[in-house]
């Protein structure tokens, strides 16, 4: 288990689309396991393997942890693709762990049906609805070279990249301490008032 040092925007590996994973080998699990590790470390829900310099088809997701360590729901998925979609669309305000300190509202469908495969080599179809959707879409954007604020107006997209520009050159970069999706009705922790992630 380790840690992995995320990669932060701007930088053309997040522009890059991922490569499919030919195989579940023990490699794949060994980074699955660290991809958790780093994004408990890091406070976030969801990450992709592009996230930690890693170009293949893999996204970790959590949307249940506590901030006191307890453990929820713990999807791997790999080479997923969304089948289908909602009509009825859902706004959140996104962060990414790529994007630190960076907050952006997207509309995204309000549930998806997913085919992925999963660390047993199984292939699967779940649907998803609320955060967890929004988490998925989030990051299968990442694996094709997507991110949120791509998603935005090409203004405020530019202001926060110009901002994460200025905080590498001045190595102020630190990771939100929130968590990365909020729902827009009331902007609250999705978790309540005491949550840190």
């Amino acid at each position: 288990m380790a840690i992995l040092p995320l990669v932060i925007a701007p930088d053309p590996r997040l522009k890059t689309r991922s490569e499919p994973i030919a195989e579940v080998t023990d490699e794949i699990r060994r980074l699955a396991a660290d991809m958790f590790d780093t994004m408990y470390y890091e406070r976030g829900v969801g990450l992709a393997a592009v996230q930690v310099g890693v170009l293949v088809r893999m996204m970790v997701a959590d949307v249940e942890w506590k901030s006191d360590g307890e453990k929820g729901t713990q999807w791997v998925f790999i080479n997923p693709e969304i089948l289908s979609s909602s009509e009825e669309p859902h706004l959140y305000k996104e962060g990414c762990l790529s994007f630190p300190e960076q907050y952006a509202e997207v509309e995204r469908p309000q549930s998806v049906r997913v085919r992925f495969t999963d660390l047993q080599g199984q292939r699967r179809e779940e649907n998803f609805d609320g955060l967890l959707a929004t988490c998925v879409q989030h990051e299968i954007d990442h694996l094709n070279g997507v991110v949120f604020v791509d998603h935005i107006s090409r203004v405020k997209r530019d202001i926060i990249l110009r901002r994460l520009q200025k905080m590498k050159k001045q190595g102020v970069i630190s990771h939100r301490e929130h968590h990365p999706y909020q729902d827009h009705g009331d902007h609250e922790h999705v978790h309540g008032e005491h949550c840190n992630h």
